[in-house]
Order: C-alpha cells, then sequence, then structure tokens
C-alpha cells in the first residue's frame, strides 16, 4: 500500500509556527497546539496560525489523515484565551473558527482529536469537530461558557446535540459541568478511553486504520454522511451523487479495491 510520501515530508515541519508544532509522519499530519503555560488556551491570532496549518493540509494530495492533540499530558485545550480577551486582546477569528477548524465545513480528510487531558469550551469544540475522537484516562470535557456569560458558540451547541441526545448534551452545555472520559464514551462523543499519555498513540493506530482504506472513498463517505444529515429526507440523502462520491468513481483506485481483493493482496491506493 502506497502510505509512505516523498522522504521530504516524513519530518517535522515546525518552521515559523508559534503557536502549534507540526509533524508531518508518513501520510499524516499531526498538529500539537503548543501553548502549556496556558493549558493550550488559544487566542485568535493563534487561530490565524492554525488556519495556514490546516489549509496547508487540505490542499496537499500526500497528507491523508489529521491528529490534532495539546503538548503534555495535562491539557488538550483549555479553549479561549480568557485573559488575554479580558485584556483586551481578543481579536477577529479566522474564517475557519477555532483553531481554524471549528468552521471549515468543507474538509472531507479524516481528522482525529488526541485528547490528552482537559478539553473545555473551544477545546471540547474543537474535539467534537474531528471525525474520531480518542481520549485520554484523565481527560475532562466541559462547555462551561455559561459561568463566564457566553454560550458555546464555535459549534458546541449545535454539534453536540447533534452527536447524543439531546437531554444529555442540555445537561452538559446547560451546567457546565465536567465529563469524565469515560462518561463521554457511554454518552457517545468519545471513540476510545486510553491509559494517560497514550492519547496520540492511540490516534496514530485509528490513522493507520484509515490508511488502510481508499482515501478517495473516505473522504467521500465523510462528504455523504454529513451533506446526508442535513437532508430532510432518507430517500433524498440515499438517491444523491456526492461531488466527492462522483470522483471516486471516476478514480483509479475505484478499479484497483476490487482487483486487489479477487488477487487476495493489499491495494496499491493512488488517490487518484
Amino acid at each position: 500500500m502506497e502510505n509512505a510520501p516523498r522522504q521530504s515530508h516524513d519530518k517535522l515541519t515546525n518552521s515559523g509556527y508559534q503557536f502549534c508544532k507540526v509533524e508531518d509522519a508518513g501520510r499524516i499530519r499531526i498538529v500539537t497546539l503548543n501553548r502549556p503555560e496556558v493549558m493550550n488556551a488559544l487566542t485568535s491570532e493563534a487561530s490565524h496560525e492554525l488556519e495556514g496549518v490546516w489549509d496547508e493540509f487540505a490542499s496537499r494530495d500526500d497528507l491523508w489523515v489529521g491528529i490534532v492533540t495539546g503538548i503534555g499530558d495535562r491539557a488538550f485545550s483549555a479553549g479561549n484565551d480568557l485573559k488575554a480577551q479580558a485584556a483586551g486582546k481578543r481579536g477577529p477569528r479566522p474564517r475557519t473558527g477555532f483553531a481554524g477548524l471549528t468552521s471549515r465545513f468543507n474538509l472531507y480528510k479524516p481528522l482525529i482529536a488526541a485528547v490528552n487531558g482537559i478539553a473545555m469550551g473551544g477545546g471540547f469544540e474543537l474535539a467534537l469537530t474531528c471525525d474520531i475522537v480518542v481520549a485520554a484516562e484523565n481527560a475532562l470535557f466541559a462547555l462551561p461558557e455559561t459561568r463566564v456569560g457566553l454560550i458555546a458558540g464555535a459549534g458546541g451547541v449545535h454539534r453536540l446535540p447533534r452527536m447524543i441526545p439531546q437531554k444529555a448534551a442540555l445537561g452538559i452545555i446547560l451546567t457546565g459541568r465536567r465529563v469524565p472520559a469515560k462518561e463521554g464514551q457511554q454518552l457517545g462523543f468519545v471513540n476510545e478511553v486510553v491509559p494517560v499519555g497514550e492519547a496520540l498513540t492511540g490516534a496514530m493506530r485509528w490513522a493507520q486504520m484509515i490508511l488502510e482504506c481508499s482515501p478517495i472513498a473516505t473522504r467521500a463517505s465523510k462528504e455523504a454522511v454529513f451533506q446526508g444529515l442535513d437532508m430532510p429526507t432518507l430517500e433524498q440523502a440515499v438517491s444523491t451523487m456526492y461531488a466527492t462520491q462522483k470522483s471516486n468513481t471516476e478514480s483509479q483506485d475505484f478499479l484497483e479495491g476490487p482487483k486487489a481483493f479477487a488477487e487476495k493482496r493489499k491495494p496499491n491506493w493512488k488517490n487518484r
């Protein structure tokens, strides 16, 4: 399987980044929020930097899966940097939202959150933006915005009720209470709980499983899921030919999958 890109991309690419670390490991981009002094809380400036990181990820044909995590074992992200906001340092967010992801609705490459600790406010919203959430046992999730006179406007009040039962979502949103990783798994917004310190390892394992699949078919499936959920009827969702689905049927990989199955070998995905 063609999972390894050119050697020049299989390295750290942190040049010029102030608020995050970026590593391209084969087909996988790993983005680590890097503000440990404030539990990886993000300012507007940090979100603008991350927008550029994810813009590049979206444009690169050799990168197929993205992972986002936080530096250290204490926090994934404490969300919006309220101290910076209180000091009048809050600028406009980028068009793609908090961390350059929460308002990005046209990225069909799979995203995985490796939640290595506290995920509060925008940090929780960032995790909800991802397709798969792997949480360490010490992870805590909360939308505490109402406690400071705000709402979880980066998608939290909308994504969470679409993922778990409405009453459970309202119980989290209206109280701002902290939800442990295990409860998050029981409710359905966490895919897997792993030991402390192993969130990124778990996320990499999920990423490798995704890489066994056709990258075009994976993106077509993600597009169909999200666009189909917005359609008024199941019949309309099923009968629609989605843009990436059409591209998939016209790709070399569309033929490679059945051919590899017939020949009893692993597919050699070309992403074209």
